[in-house]
């Protein structure tokens, strides 16, 4: 079994969700836009005192807001029903294939166990890289209608965080090994019975997951101090440079906290991701 061959037998019920998902990310992206123009609006409107008409603006953000809310609100819905069949169906299938191949029943239950990884990551990492790319990408190309120099420095940005985020990967994939290794034995000590063995089986998982915990936040510390600095040179080129209205600034600057926001889910994606490649490495003899 493969996470590839899973979202083939379920393509349709994971794109319906995923376009839910799509949808609250794309009306997320947009919105700042539409509310820095009813801000301008209402700014020109109460201050300058010139008779500018702010309900247009205003029914464009809410209805950009409430768009945002009904994807957010669909994807919630169908996610639990739609990811607990799969689970089902998954396990199901480990299972009868593991029998088929004689497989001890405690080699069985833990490799049922084992593909839950494949429904945490398409129930909640995979909306997560979707919104990720969305808002990396979707914050560049906005930025680069109000000032190319901006986006040009967050493309730059990425090139470094993406190098880090590489060698992160190639630290953890060793380590997320180690715990499926370990995880596939419980079995085997529970049937035991021996409270000694099951003391050291639980604690033999504390030292790889120890070691994943640092990169992760070392990956993160790394990332967040980068990408201050960046925002500093950013607000000052949209402040003191440009001069860009009330409205505009508050775009361009929630654009930016998107962009630097997408990174925090950069360390758990990378560890859901490596953790089904390895997964893929250790099933992929299975065939739903």
């Amino acid at each position: 079994m493969t996470i590839t061959k899973i979202v083939k037998k379920f393509k349709y019920p994971i794109a319906l969700v995923l376009s839910f998902v799509l949808l609250e990310n794309i009306a997320w992206i947009i919105e700042p836009t539409f509310f820095g123009k009813l801000l301008d609006a209402l700014i020109d409107k109460f201050y300058d005192k010139e008779q500018v008409d702010y309900f247009l603006p205003l029914g464009v953000w809410i209805f950009v807001y409430l768009l945002n809310v009904l994807g957010g609100t669909l994807h919630r819905f169908f996610s639990g029903t739609v990811y607990s069949k799969i689970h089902a169906d998954v396990a199901t299938d480990v299972i009868s294939y593991s029998k088929r191949q004689g497989y001890p029943i405690a080699i069985m239950f833990a490799r049922a166990e084992l593909a839950k990884e494949y429904i945490v990551f398409l129930k909640e990492r995979l909306p997560e890289v979707t919104w990720q790319l969305s808002a990396t990408f979707g914050a560049v190309v906005a930025l680069f209608f109000y000032d190319w120099r901006i986006a040009a420095v967050a493309v730059v940005v990425i090139i470094p965080i993406a190098y880090i985020n590489n060698i992160y990967r190639k630290n953890v994939v060793t380590l997320q090994k180690e715990l499926h290794d370990t995880r596939e034995d419980q079995y085997k000590v529970f049937e035991a019975g021996d409270i000694s063995k099951i003391h050291e089986f639980y604690h033999s998982m504390v030292i790889p997951q120890t070691k994943i915990a640092r990169w992760s936040s070392l990956d993160y510390l790394i990332i967040k101090v980068f990408l201050m600095i960046i925002f500093i040179v950013v607000l000052f080129i949209a402040v003191d440079v440009d001069k860009f209205s009330t409205g505009r600034i508050y775009a361009i600057v929630a654009y930016i906290w998107t962009f630097i926001a997408s990174t925090d889910y950069i360390p758990g994606l990378m560890e859901s991701m490596t953790a089904v490649r390895e997964l893929n490495n250790r099933l992929k003899e299975e065939v739903i």
